[in-house]
């Protein structure tokens, strides 16, 4: 019988990793560092792909049809409804949606879903020639937002966007695309979400 532990993560480039390798992305990084503290989950579930918005990953999930109960599910979505100029209040109700999936999916275990927020990709080089004060604005909405759903439903919530900011300095946090996140950011990432995971894990152990 398979004992390992299952971990679902749903969301866009951020997730899959774009510009990184497959071991470089935040869910591979997060099981490794799992790993070598004793707890051992299988190889990630991902229904994510570069590009997409709430919309698209709410169909995505539909068509890939995940089967749970996962130990723990994770939601980062929303930088392409703000890239695109998609209203605030659709993302509001598709993320809501999106949100009481990865609950079912958590058996209803609220505890088992994390929401990570939405990085700020007008800090990078590729955004040089745009408005930054701009995006930031419109990135802080939509977390505002994703953030307020998250605690209605209990769910914890990690903000990693004021560190998604320091690459408008340090260009080493940035992948080679200009754009994306680099494998360093990805294991800041992992390692919060690894402290978040064990931290629960003892609570509901202890």
């Amino acid at each position: 019988m398979n004992n390992l532990k299952r971990l679902l993560a749903l969301g866009d480039s951020y997730t899959i990793g774009e510009a990184v390798a497959d071991n470089e992305r935040w869910p591979a990084q997060f099981i490794s560092m799992l790993g070598s503290c004793g707890v051992e989950f299988d190889t990630p579930e991902i229904i994510a792909t570069t590009g997409w918005t709430t919309g698209e990953l709410l169909l995505a999930i539909e068509k890939a049809n995940p089967q749970g109960p996962y130990d723990m599910v994770s939601l980062l979505i929303g930088v392409n409804n703000q890239y695109r100029g998609h209203s605030l209040e659709d993302y509001k109700v598709e993320f809501e949606k999106l949100l009481k999936k990865a609950i079912f999916f958590a058996e209803g275990d609220e505890k088992r879903v994390l929401v990570i927020s939405i990085p700020d990709w007008g800090a990078t080089p590729f955004a040089a020639d745009r408005d930054g004060d701009k995006i930031a604005t419109e990135i802080d909405a939509f977390n505002q937002e994703n953030k307020s759903i998250s605690s209605s439903y209990g769910v914890d919530y990690i903000d990693i966007t004021p560190h998604s900011r320091l690459a408008r300095h340090d260009h080493s946090l940035t992948a080679s695309d200009k754009l994306h996140p680099s494998n360093r950011v990805y294991a800041y990432w992992a390692e919060l979400i690894s402290q978040w995971y064990l931290n629960k894990h003892a609570k509901t152990a202890g």
